[in-house]
């Protein structure tokens, strides 16, 4: 599903939970210069249809250097080495009213996902690809 505007990723996580046991499972990244700010991960956990969060892009970036997020999405690299470099797993906790959940990702497959969706939308350059016209138009349509 890679394209111009596109950017996919398939990656293998690994579920958390309360008494430590480890559940691997397989957790689909999208990206769309549609919708620049965002990143959509689809979980696979066993049902028909994926459970699907959407998250900044900004936040899981900042998330591999440092704990990053409120509420909902909060993101924070494994403890790394002595000399300063962040851990090989990037940490992923996702709150709802429905519960919690711990996730455990390879940040190298995060950070070269990240690298390409930086290919098309530039860090900065999101708001070149939003249309504030159309999208002002379509909530008041809504409305």
């Amino acid at each position: 599903m890679n394209s111009s505007s596109t950017v996919s990723a398939e990656l293998g996580l690994r579920l958390v939970v309360p008494q430590q046991t480890i559940v691997p499972l397989v957790a689909s990244l999208f990206f769309s210069k549609e919708d620049p700010y965002a990143i959509r991960i689809a979980f696979h956990v066993g049902l028909d249809e994926p459970v699907e969060w959407i998250f900044a892009r900004d936040l899981l970036s900042l998330g591999i250097e440092g704990r990053e997020g409120l509420g909902d999405v909060v993101v924070w690299p494994s403890a790394g080495s002595a000399d300063g470099a962040p851990g090989r797993v990037l940490n992923i906790e996702l709150s709802s009213p429905f519960g919690q959940a711990h996730f455990e990702a390879p940040i190298k497959e995060i950070s070269d996902f990240l690298e390409r969706t930086y290919a098309i939308v530039p860090e900065g350059g999101e708001s070149d690809f939003v249309d504030v016209g159309a999208e002002l138009t379509d909530l008041l349509r809504q409305a």
